[in-house]
């Protein structure tokens, strides 16, 4: 049986014509007899259907109507697709990172440490061989 995710994008492919002809006979047979299918092209039909009330459009309006959609939901509120700006909420740091962690060791310090260890965990190894 096919999942949740695996119907949704059968369904997508359905409404939007992407399907060849022997998938499509396959679906139309499916819209009869599997009920879950026939909810899932009706759900998606019916979203689709907000984009033909415009009527005949060009490409570029009818872009511009799908990102203007998608702006206005609220989880996209900050991701600069709208034109309102969303205050800073970083300016700047105010004082330099401390110098701590694993992410601070580069240069002479980070290869002297890692040779360290290389001779470390040689040294065991053979002192566990023998």
């Amino acid at each position: 049986m096919a999942g949740e995710s695996d119907r949704i994008a059968r369904a997508g492919d359905y409404v939007l014509g992407l399907m060849n002809d022997k998938d499509r006979e396959r679906a139309e047979r499916d819209l009869e007899i599997d009920p879950a299918f026939r909810d899932a092209v009706v759900r998606l039909a019916e979203r689709m259907h907000v984009f033909d009330r415009a009527g005949p459009a060009d490409g570029e309006k009818r872009w511009k109507q799908i990102t203007q959609r998608i702006a206005d939901l609220p989880q996209m509120r900050t991701s600069g697709l709208s034109d309102a700006r969303s205050p800073t909420v970083i300016r700047s740091l105010p004082q330099r990172p401390h110098g701590i962690g694993l992410h601070t060791l580069g240069g002479r310090r980070g290869f002297g440490l890692a040779v360290g260890l290389i001779v470390a965990f040689a040294l065991g190894y053979l002192a566990g061989k023998f």
